[in-house]
């Protein structure tokens, strides 16, 4: 299956690290004007030395109005991918009024903020939101009850952006991971221990790559899931299964 996004105009939250900065290089890599936006300046330089063409923004998502004067310059776009997040993980009583509102304010916020101005600037013909939930939206988890809220939250604005967007012909849909082996996931998950009761309830008995989240934004993005909106799909090798 051939996939075009040539001369697109996508705009990826995230894109210092992980999955947002190996989405902004693919993406880059097969003709499109990408926008990467990030809190941290020096990964953002780092992306900007690897593909000169990619155009980057500092901001921090969580801070509302400095999000939309750095984005109101921005006329047009042909896809959003909302995949910025934080993930504060302790036990329940241990949760803080900022570890909340933190949490909240960059991962739930931010996506309805960033989403909100960008469906404004998306052409007649109109173009694809792809939102980064989490398999733990789904699924409880031992110290995830905030994190798990706000991803819940985006799961929930995702299918109303879809009911309210569909007539636009704007589609908007999540994707769900279970733990990626990013940088960060693999520091996370590299104790045994910790990772074997996670992975005897997954059926294919791995973690995910980034390269697989990858490949399921960029179907999203495309044409190919043209009648896919108020979609959340799970990336977690069969664990919703069991």
């Amino acid at each position: 299956m051939e996939i075009s996004l040539k001369n697109k105009i996508i705009l990826v939250t995230g894109a210092g690290q992980g999955i947002g900065n190996e989405l902004c290089k693919r993406l880059s890599a097969a003709g499109c004007h990408v926008i990467g936006v990030s809190r941290t300046i020096g990964p953002l330089q780092e992306l900007k030395r690897d593909c000169p063409d990619i155009e980057t923004i500092a901001v921090d998502l969580g801070d509302w109005k400095a999000t939309r004067r750095c984005l109101d310059h921005i006329k047009r776009v042909d896809g959003v991918v909302n995949n910025a997040g934080i993930a504060i993980i302790k036990p329940f009583q241990e949760f803080t009024e900022e570890d909340f509102d933190r949490t909240f304010s960059v991962n739930t916020k931010a996506v309805f903020n960033v989403s909100q101005m960008m469906a404004t600037r998306m052409p007649s013909i109109g173009g694809s939101i792809v939102n980064v939930s989490s398999l733990a939206s789904m699924r409880s988890f031992q110290g995830h009850a905030v994190y798990s809220a706000s991803k819940a939250a985006v799961d929930s604005i995702t299918r109303s952006m879809a009911l309210e967007f569909g007539p636009k012909n704007i589609r908007v849909n999540s994707i769900n991971p279970t733990v990626i082996l990013t940088r960060m996931g693999r520091e996370n998950w590299s104790d045994p221990a910790k990772a074997k009761p996670l992975l005897d309830n997954i059926p294919l008995h791995r973690f995910g790559e980034v390269s697989e989240v990858v490949d399921a934004i960029i179907f999203l993005l495309s044409d190919k899931s043209s009648f896919m909106t108020g979609s959340s799909l799970p990336l977690e090798g069969g664990y919703c299964a069991c």
